[in-house]
């Protein structure tokens, strides 16, 4: 196994690099991942690792060996380079570069007939889409797909709020209107949680192909989803505010459609 322990390294300048900005991720289709347990969820979910780094003083060569972590090259870091790399306040001692994959909507696969399907409009706050991935991954949905995305989903920020659901969903990204066009060739019906022309969600059948789809608390959808909707819903609010976090909104909509379906 190689070793590194100066901070100048060609390679860790890559690595802080693919940190820090979203072009050198998308110009290089590699990124970071953070962690055990994420980088196992990545492995689960058919992504190629390329290269491990360790911290044999947090993560000994004994653990990785034990592992079934499998990478084209292992390198031990010293202290001055993992905190180099390293962008999460909890040290595990292991970080990851992997190859990402073409999250585009062709590339979708639905193993059912009646697919259930996240859609979210535009988020640009890393935690609320960690934290939307995550409740998709708690409800099981068939796909997360993200329309007029402000960041690429291997944002490090956002995988680590969403503890590796990043990983665990089958995601798209696309264009409102690329989005749109698909679920109705696909015959998925689109509930958008607009104020306008809506009725109360849970009044709703999401027993059929369904596309909940979510804005932000500061624009909410575009006009376009208004138009295309079978029917836009809302959570009805009985405090002084009149919305709420657009990932806890998006839990609320999920979990009625997994209820409706008996959760399976």
């Amino acid at each position: 196994m190689k070793h590194i322990s100066s901070v100048q390294n060609a390679l860790i300048k890559q690595v802080v690099l693919l940190k820090d900005k979203s072009r050198e991720r998308k110009k290089s289709g590699v990124f970071i991942i953070e962690g055990l347990r994420e980088i196992e969820l990545a492995v689960k979910g058919k992504y190629t690792i390329e290269t491990i780094f360790y911290y044999a003083d947090i993560f000994p060569k004994e653990q990785l060996e034990k592992s079934d972590l499998k990478a084209s090259q292992y390198i031990e870091i010293s202290k001055d380079v993992y905190q180099k790399i390293a962008y999460r306040e909890t040290t595990e001692g292991i970080i990851a570069i992997a190859k990402g994959k073409e999250n585009t909507i062709d590339k979708l696969i639905f193993n059912n007939k009646n697919p259930l399907i996240l859609v979210a409009e535009a988020p640009e706050k890393p935690g609320n889409i960690g934290a939307i991935l995550r409740t998709a991954d708690a409800a099981n949905a068939d796909a997360v797909i993200i329309a007029n995305p402000k960041t690429d989903v291997y944002n490090p920020n956002i995988i680590r709020s969403s503890v590796g659901c990043v990983f665990t969903n089958q995601i798209a990204t696309g264009t409102t209107s690329e989005i749109i066009a698909f679920l109705k060739s696909e015959n998925i019906a689109i509930y958008a949680a607009i104020l306008q022309d809506a009725v109360a969600y849970h009044t709703q059948n999401f027993t059929t192909p369904t596309a909940i789809v979510v804005g932000t608390e500061a624009t909410g959808l575009s006009e376009a989803w208004r138009v295309a909707s079978k029917q836009n819903i809302i959570i009805p609010m009985q405090g002084e505010i009149d919305s709420m976090n657009v990932s806890v909104a998006a839990g609320i909509l999920i979990f009625e459609a997994k209820r409706q379906r008996d959760f399976k």
